[in-house]
């Protein structure tokens, strides 16, 4: 039987992608690196606190559009839930709102997926050791972004329009009268220079400002 070779003090790596392929592919290319070990793997960000506190990861590799809910919205929790994990979003979308989000949440760096294995297994090493790793083009990119324009609320009430629900729907939904829906929709269309509501959804997630 082959022995292992691992380091005794192998970083303890948690991945959570929704993708099975990706994962499979992800979870054995970082294993194959001596200091490396996935304790575990997630498809869903409504399990990712809870497989942490289990596992007790030292590094989190976190996609961002997970079912259940968003990378960024675990990485929250993770910090208060699981100080001591590491969170790294790793995402197709290299969208400067995006990663503005993910440095408001805690992460402790943002890369996209296009970039090499040595490159995520260098990253995940650097950020256990306290350092902060951002793709450096996406950096730029946010910088010369600028923050979201949109308020929470703003936000909210767009979300909740995303499935076509009626202006009437979405103050049930929030709890809010519909003239004030009316003008955060109205607010929310003149940031974003858009002609509709649609549009104006569109354009806050391609930013990644939802």
């Amino acid at each position: 039987m082959p022995r292992d070779h691992r380091p005794a003090t192998s970083v303890r790596v948690l991945l959570a992608e929704d993708q099975g392929m990706m994962r499979g592919a992800l979870a054995l290319l970082l294993g194959m690196e001596p200091d490396i070990e996935v304790v575990a793997q997630v498809a869903a960000g409504d399990v990712i606190v809870d497989t942490a506190l289990l596992h007790r990861p030292d590094v989190a590799l976190l996609d961002i559009e997970l079912p259940g809910m968003s990378g960024l919205e675990a990485a929250a929790e993770l910090r208060t839930q699981v100080p001591d994990c590491r969170v790294l979003i790793l995402t197709t979308f290299g969208r400067p709102g995006y990663l503005r989000r993910a440095m408001e949440a805690g992460a402790a760096g943002f890369l996209v997926k296009d970039g090499p294995v040595e490159e995520l297994a260098s990253a995940i090493r650097r950020v256990l050791t306290g350092e902060t790793v951002v793709d450096p083009a996406l950096a730029a990119a946010a910088l010369s972004a600028g923050p979201s324009p949109l308020s929470a609320r703003e936000c909210d009430v767009l979300r909740a329009s995303a499935d076509g629900a009626t202006v009437a729907d979405i103050a049930a939904r929030l709890h809010l009268s519909e003239s004030t829906v009316r003008n955060h929709l109205s607010a929310v269309i003149g940031k974003t220079g858009t002609r509709n509501r649609t549009e104006a959804l569109h354009e806050a997630r391609h930013q990644g400002w939802l």
